[in-house]
């Protein structure tokens, strides 16, 4: 353990210089952190459902889409391997496609690791017949999961199970953790701090954070079916071949379209960030999250929006499950967001169901913006 310690702070010191201090130091904590953790490239990534993960997705450190110093724009030939675990090959940052504007690389691979993540732990629940479960993500909040069998579940053969609760597994992960990664969304806009000081308010929702994120569950969705490549090689390759087919391109386009709106979508003084550019789709109303194209990039003349499907439930109900999903905030925050969904603080429970909750709190998120940045804020 000493030893992986002294290695493992010897190439973080080498990162330090040549990726930042920031991201060198989330590099070191998920190595110490995920130390013993199952390799993700033990098998084929279909199996990683069955087999699990014996540790935590790690943290990565995210961009919000301006021209500053340390913000990476990269092309795809930029990205190199994913890694569940750290490894020196992986790289992060902003890359921007002709269908679906800025994406956030390490939002999407932190959305693909905790799809994976969470859909092992829904197999492993649904293959023992338990009917509760609850996670928690990086904040302090925790995810309780309620889950309603068929009537016939246990009549069915063992093989049949297996194939329903990995198809079932696959598809709630990907809801747990888009779920989870919007909720982180709202309480930063509410004024969490998950460094302690700085607020993170300029960050939340900036006009790639949603698509970002549910890009990263489909691409999770894609690889935890592949039968033939490990884990980290099936994202890498799904990742390449999903942003080729949004028309991704060269880091220097993406840097140039960042540019491009400044001023308009967001303004800079010294070393503060005021985001004027949010998006608040999340696909409440017609099930697809809308992308955020900025307009004049030569390289994207005449380009659509390519829409994204939210995660949907509809293999749990086509065999006869239901399940209900409540949060728990545990969060300085939570007073205001409990306020705007009405619910008595007066009551022991204070959960917030998505199902429900989620559409009133995005409105009066939006109600916000528009006083603030006016009308256009999310156009």
């Amino acid at each position: 353990m000493r030893l992986r310690l002294f290695i493992v702070t010897l190439i973080s010191c080498f990162l330090i210089g040549t990726t930042g201090c920031q991201e060198s130091i989330a590099w070191l904590g998920a190595a110490v952190f995920q130390a013993n953790a199952k390799a993700a490239d033990s098998g084929p990534a279909e199996q990683l459902v069955r087999t699990g993960l014996h540790a935590r997705p790690r943290m990565r450190v995210g961009y919000v889409p301006r021209p500053k110093l340390g913000t990476k724009f990269l092309g795809r030939q930029d990205l190199g391997h994913h890694g569940y675990r750290p490894n020196l090959s992986e790289r992060n940052g902003l890359v921007y496609t002709c269908k679906a504007g800025h994406i956030d690389i390490a939002h999407a691979r932190k959305a693909a690791d905790w799809t994976a993540f969470l859909a092992a732990k829904t197999y492993h629940n649904l293959i023992e017949n338990e009917t509760d479960f609850s996670f928690e993500l990086y904040e302090p909040s925790r995810y309780f999961v309620q889950l309603t069998y068929p009537d016939n579940w246990n009549d069915i053969s063992k093989e049949a199970r297996d194939r329903i609760a990995h198809r079932i597994a696959i598809d709630l992960g990907q809801y747990l953790a888009f779920t989870g990664l919007t909720w982180h969304e709202i309480i930063t806009w509410f004024g969490y701090k998950s460094k302690g000081l700085v607020s993170e308010r300029p960050s939340a929702f900036t006009w790639e954070d949603t698509f970002s994120n549910l890009f990263g569950t489909h691409v999770a969705g894609l690889a935890l079916e592949d039968t033939k490549h490990p884990y980290n090689e099936a994202v890498t390759r799904i990742l390449d071949k999903e942003l080729q087919r949004l028309e991704v391109q060269p880091g220097h386009t993406s840097k140039s379209a960042a540019q491009s709106v400044r001023g308009s979508w967001y303004s800079m003084k010294l070393f503060l960030t005021e985001m004027k550019k949010r998006n608040f789709d999340l696909g409440l109303d017609d099930g697809f999250v809308t992308p955020t194209l900025i307009p004049s990039v030569c390289a994207c003349e005449g380009a659509q929006a390519q829409l994204l499907p939210i995660p949907n439930l509809e293999s749990l109900s086509d065999h006869g499950f239901s399940v209900t999903l409540k949060i728990e905030p545990k969060i300085w925050e939570q007073d205001i967001i409990l306020d705007i969904i009405k619910r008595d603080r007066t009551r022991r429970s204070n959960r917030i169901e998505p199902a429900i909750h989620f559409a009133p709190i995005i409105d009066y998120i939006r109600t916000e913006a528009i006083k603030k940045y006016g009308p256009e804020v999310d156009k």
